[in-house]
């Protein structure tokens, strides 16, 4: 039986389930290629910039939509860079 979720399934849920389902482990080159992805510098500066409207308040309803969808990649890119940075540790014990 499937069991209906109350809240519709995101994006970022889909591929989070995809990156820690126990499957293969990553090579150590696909491994050192995921750690090198992370946000532009631009990017890094809009995240800082909304982070700080945020927090004194002055949010518009598209900035705040903007916030979460960098969060939710961030989030991903966190699961992302833990599964690489595990598989190059399990690499580094069997040696």
């Amino acid at each position: 039986m499937i069991r209906m979720r109350a809240m519709p399934i995101t994006e970022g849920e889909i591929l989070e389930s995809i990156v820690t389902a126990n499957g293969p482990a990553l090579s150590p080159e696909a491994a050192k290629s995921f750690l090198r992805l992370k946000f532009p510098a631009k990017d890094t500066t809009r995240i800082r910039q909304l982070l700080r409207k945020n927090n004194s308040g002055k949010m518009t309803a598209d900035e705040r939509i903007a916030l979460e969808k960098y969060l939710r990649v961030g989030q991903f890119l966190d699961i992302l860079h833990a599964r690489a940075r595990l598989a190059l540790a399990k690499k580094k014990r069997a040696k």
